[in-house]
């Protein structure tokens, strides 16, 4: 017989194929073996018939009828009557004396009955030496014991039950799973154990072995860390095995592990060359790699690595194919979740860095740095804005500085709630509305009480602080606050917050509220500082504490110019941490 080699074109690449080339492999491999089989028939006839001597000899051995035993044990001529069961024999002395080669633990019980005939306790006439646990005494030392005595928890398990019911009913006990219990030199012991049991006339017949040994736990345990299984398929007898975990993996019946066939009906179509390959190879007599294969199992996609081995017998042909899979399933949702998330956050990236760039493209807009109008005036003006962090996207800090039609000059500074775009917008419409509002020539007072009802008017709006005043031909500040820090005055070496009684409520705070403008000489070489509170609010400290270390700053830079003093007070605020964006106007009267 000749089977297909891996990688070939003529492949099945549909399942029904894939299907019907095991089925022919497995039908020509088994039909060869039984032709090599029945080839063998006349050689081992005419061996027998060629050694009269040796037919003596053996019919001697399995009849017990007197013959040539010289070339034997004088046990093994013992047992081979025994097991006749001619007069004079107790084939009873001759299974106890057999009970060593039983490899499990056994037992032969007879049965204590009471006065009504009911079994009560068993009686141990035979036992082994095979311990099925560590605690536990092999029953060859328990001889002679009753049942009770030697296994005290018999009772309480129902294993006592059991073995009567076998006795009484003359039904075999097979696999029954005990939990037995007992207690040993003060300590409670626990074994699980597999019964079976079978009536021998009036005895019962017992063997017992360990439920799951300690092998076996550790292999299941392995089996279930590594999301690993494997299977066996007898291709001679069509028998088919497999772990707990390969059962684990398909989610299918303990007791009804799949053929190669049905495993190809979980393939999914696109993976039937690969369990094609994999499969022909094996049946080859050769060990393939590990195979990446898909199936489907209830409706959900797994994705398996399977090694295939060939079971060959002496001859080098496999008569069985082993294979063993590990599951990476949850591996490969990893790594998808993993992906997604990396796209995720490759997606916010790119939004964050535009929505910083749009935002940057619009303070450099609304916020120029100085006007050379204002210069005409006598006034030399620097601006600063500072984010919280280097790649922070700005906020609602907001300045305005610029000459007005009448000679005036205009001051203001502000801080939308928020950042970010939304806070942008809000600080863009406050600010053209005071631009708005300068050119009708009203005071600071009424220009920041009609931005408050512009501000309130707004159910979309959010709170603002804001500062505005003139400084006219006289040189007189005339501004008007609205719960913003009051401007530091730096004349000489001392500085100064500027009076503030007249201050009101942040902006959208309370509809209809009138604020109040106050008045300021100032002289040449006077400095106004104008800032929000991001500049002196530090985290656990007091803005007293944040405005006084401003003032000093402020003092200890005296003589420089506008932007000499920016620089300097940029330095320092780099230095300590912020939470808060923040926004400075230093205007000097030359």
């Amino acid at each position: 017989m000749s089977f297909s080699l891996p990688g070939v074109p003529d492949l099945p690449d549909d399942v029904d194929g894939l299907k019907a080339l095991i089925e022919r492999e497995v039908a020509a491999l088994r039909a060869d073996v039984r032709r090599k089989a029945e080839e063998r028939l006349p050689l081992a006839s005419a061996i027998t018939h060629a050694s009269p001597l040796s037919s003596r000899s053996l019919e001697t051995f399995t009849s017990g009828t007197p013959g040539p035993t010289s070339g034997l044990p004088a046990a093994a001529a013992g047992d081979a009557s025994c097991a006749d069961g001619s007069p004079g024999q107790d084939p009873w002395a001759c299974l106890c004396s057999s009970m060593s080669a039983i490899p499990v633990s056994a037992a032969l019980l007879d049965p204590v009955l009471d006065e009504s005939g009911g079994i009560t306790d068993f009686v141990i006439r035979a036992g082994n030496h095979v311990r099925s646990s560590e605690w536990l005494e092999a029953p060859g030392t328990q001889v002679g014991q009753r049942f009770l005595e030697a296994r005290p928890g018999a009772a309480t398990s129902g294993l006592l039950a059991a073995l009567a019911s076998v006795f009484t009913s003359g039904r075999a006990l097979n696999g029954l799973t005990v939990d037995y219990t007992e207690e040993r030199h003060g300590r409670l012991r626990r074994a699980p154990l597999l019964y079976y049991a079978a009536s021998c006339g009036d005895h019962l017949l017992t063997t017992w072995v360990p439920a799951r040994s300690e092998a076996e736990i550790l292999t299941l345990d392995a089996q279930h860390i590594a999301s690993m299984g494997w299977g066996h398929w007898d291709l001679l007898s069509g028998h088919v095995t497999w772990s707990e975990g390969l059962h684990r993996i398909f989610r299918t019946d303990t007791r009804m592990p799949w053929s190669l066939t049905e495993l190809c009906d979980a393939v999914l179509p696109g993976e039937v060359a690969a369990l094609a390959e994999l499969i022909t190879a094996v049946l080859a007599g050769e060990e393939p790699a590990w195979t990446r294969i898909r199936f489907r199992v209830y409706g959900e996609v797994r994705t398996l690595d399977v090694l295939g081995r060939p079971v060959a017998g002496i001859d080098g042909r496999p008569w069985a194919v082993h294979l063993v899979a590990r599951d990476l399933t949850p591996q490969m949702r990893s790594r998808r979740r993993l992906a997604e998330t990396q796209r995720e956050t490759e997606r916010l990236r790119q939004q964050a860095e535009a929505e910083r760039h749009i935002a940057s493209v619009m303070r450099e807009a609304l916020l120029p740095t100085h006007s050379a109008e204002l210069a005409e005036l006598g006034l030399t003006v620097a601006a600063a804005y500072l984010p919280a962090e280097p790649d922070a996207a700005v906020g609602g800090d907001w300045y305005k500085c610029r000459r007005l039609r009448d000679g005036r000059a205009l001051l203001a500074i502000g801080d939308a709630v928020g950042h970010g775009l939304d806070a942008v917008a809000r600080m863009a419409q406050q600010r053209h509305a005071l631009a708005g509002l300068a050119q009708t020539g009203a005071s600071a007072g009424e220009m920041t009480t009609w931005l408050n009802e512009l501000v309130c008017g707004d159910a979309s709006a959010m709170t603002a602080t804001m500062i505005t005043g003139h400084v006219d031909h006289d040189r007189v500040l005339h501004w008007a606050c609205a719960g913003h820090p009051p401007p530091l005055l730096r004349r000489g070496k001392e500085v100064s917050p500027l009076p503030s009684d007249h201050l009101g409520p942040l902006l959208g705070l309370m509809p209809g509220y009138a604020y109040e403008t106050a008045q300021v000489p100032l002289r040449s070489g006077d400095l106004l500082l104008l800032y929000t509170d991001g500049v002196v609010e530090r985290r656990g400290e007091d803005i007293t504490e944040g405005i006084g270390n401003l003032s000093r700053s402020l003092a200890e830079n005296a003589g420089l110019s506008p932007r000499e003093t920016l620089d300097r007070i940029i330095a320092e605020y780099r230095r300590t941490a912020h939470d808060d964006d923040a926004c400075l106007l230093a205007v000097q009267v030359d």
